[in-house]
Formats: C-alpha cells, structure tokens, sequence
C-alpha cells in the first residue's frame, strides 16, 4: 500500500502519494500517477480543489495551492501517467492513445481525495490540455447513477483549456485527417514542427520568466508530440463540440489575445503564446448552461503564471466564481 511522502520537487508543506495503474494499455511497462497535496490545508475543510496539468507540464505552482489553501479548502494536483514526477525510465513522454484512459487515475484521485477530507466537495482544476480531459471524464461521469455531482464534484474551472486545435483552418479539416490516418499504423512517429521556445522562456528564471521549475519534467522547447496522441486529443476535441452539460458550474479564464511566435519577444509576454483564444471562447458553450467565461488582459496560456496584475487578476475571478456559487462564504 502506497503511503503520502514528502514531495522530492516542492519539498515541505507538500507530499506525494504514487497510484499503481499497472499494465499501460499503450504497451510501456508499468506505469504510475502521483497525487500531490498540500500538508497546510486546514483540518476540516469547506471543500478541496484537484487540479490537472497540461502537455509539458506538471503541477509545481505552489501559489495556486496557497490560493485554495486560504480559501478553506484541501489541495491537490495530479500529475497524469507519463508525466512530471509520474514518469519512468523508456516511457514516452505524456503519451496516451486515449484521452478516456486516463480515467484510471482520475478515479483513483477523487476516490483519494474524498475519503480524507470526508466527502466535501470538489471543485476540479484543469489546464490547457487537462482542460479537455477533465470536461470529457465529466461528461463520461454524467452517464452513471448520480452524474458528476453524486460523485461529489461542485465545480469546474478551466485555465485557457484546449478546446480545439490553433492554426489554420485546414488543419482542423484535412490536417486532421492525416493526423488521424498515419497514427492507424505510425502512432508514436513525431511530427515535424518548427522549433519554438518562445512561451517557455518567457516562465522560466533561466531565461526571461519569473518561475523556477524542473526543466525535465517541462523543457523551455516542449515535448515532441507524436501522432498517436495528438489524435488522441482531436477525437477528444469531437466528443466536446457536439455539446454536452458536465454537470456542475463551470468557470472557463482565458487571455484576450493570442500572439503566436517562434522565439520570445514582448508581445509573447501578455498573450496566449500557444492556444488561439478565439477557439476557446468559440467552444465553451458546450460545457453546459451554467458557465461563466471570463477573459484576462494581460494573461498568458496559463493564466495563473502569468504577470502579477493579470495573475491577481485570475484568482479574483475564480475567488468571485466561488462566492457566486456557494463554495466560499
């Protein structure tokens, strides 16, 4: 039986708890899931929030952890199979065939969270492309007895969530259907993008951002993304597009403008560098009727590592959206 450990990234005031999930259905051995929480959490809290990172991501960002903290609730953040701490030696990085196995570990988390904070409701987190997993696992949810909120989820706050895919037009059509046909039989065979390091760089203290995080876990570049997975997530994007209630309010932050570029320069700084913003707002609609959307000034792809003002700024939307629906007082 696994047992909570401190965090060997963040260190005191946060632990780690390893999910065995066995076989990897994608055939890469053995693989795991690790559940981060916060240790500064009070003893009975009002609810807990769980949060899901992106691609070439994992959760680091113990300000959002401090933010829910203050606000009475237990944190925790999950890194998926494949990524951030969860990786093991010979897997490919962040890969997965389908978005719906990842279902393994979700389940395994709430079920986790909710047994040590009694049964309080959860307020689920997620991040670009955590963004599209956590609406689909929702949807997923919806169809057993009780839907989402019988399993004791309260609310839904997406962070600039990848709702469909940036760039030109074509590749949402014929893009897609190479996409699709060469992942039948070339799965794990990387795409030929250009290189770019543009957002990265403008997070990370070694080059011109503000935050210091393992650059194994999340290179200034990205990971490669290889077919298999990027179709992996546009039959995710379909399954979302045809519109679907998950359930509980949800709260959708997300920048004003993207600016797409290469290499850094100041226009990457208070933009989306890496989703088109307009696909966000265009898609949202589909999680259901009580949403609120809410763009950012100044926000980068992920809003809540953003510069302070647009970052404040972030955290008083979700602490309204809160207020607006119960959860804090």
């Amino acid at each position: 039986m696994a047992e909570w450990v401190e965090d060997a990234e963040l260190g005191a005031g946060f632990e780690t708890l390893t999910i065995e999930l066995g076989d990897d259905p994608d055939g890469e051995g053995q693989i795991v899931a690790t559940l981060v929480r916060s240790t500064t959490a009070p003893t009975n809290p009002r609810g807990a929030a769980l949060y899901v990172h992106g691609f070439t991501d994992y959760f680091f960002n113990s300000e959002m952890a401090a933010f829910w903290v203050e606000r009475g609730f237990a944190f925790y953040a999950l890194d998926l199979r494949k990524c951030g701490r969860s990786r093991r030696a010979g897997e490919t990085p962040h890969y997965v065939s389908d978005l719906g196995l990842y279902d393994a570990e979700l389940n395994a988390a709430l079920a986790t969270v909710r047994s040590e904070t009694e049964d309080a409701p959860v307020v689920l987190s997620g991040h670009s492309t955590g963004g599209l997993i956590l609406p689909l696992w929702l949807i997923r949810l919806q169809r057993l007895p009780g839907g989402a909120a019988g399993h004791g989820i309260a609310g839904l706050v997406l962070n600039s969530p990848w709702f469909d895919l940036q760039g030109a037009a074509w590749m949402r059509t014929v893009g897609t259907q190479v996409i699709r046909g060469v992942s039948r039989f070339r799965s794990r065979d990387l795409m030929k993008l250009p290189y770019t390091d543009a957002y990265g760089s403008s997070l990370h203290v070694s080059a011109h951002g503000e935050w210091d995080y393992n650059l194994e876990f999340k290179p200034l570049d990205g990971f490669p993304i290889s077919y298999g997975w990027l179709n992996a997530v546009r039959r995710g994007q379909a399954v979302l597009h045809k519109g679907h209630d998950v359930g509980v309010p949800s709260l959708v932050l997300h920048s004003t403008r993207s600016w797409f570029s290469r290499a850094f320069g100041e226009k990457v700084v208070g933009a989306d560098a890496v989703l088109d913003v307009q696909q966000i707002a265009r898609w949202s609609g589909c999680l259901g009727n009580a949403l609120t959307v809410r763009p950012l000034v100044g926000a980068k792809h992920d809003v809540f590592l953003s510069p302070k003002p647009a970052r404040d700024a972030a955290y008083a939307e979700v602490d309204s959206w809160l207020r607006g629906a119960d959860l804090v007082s």
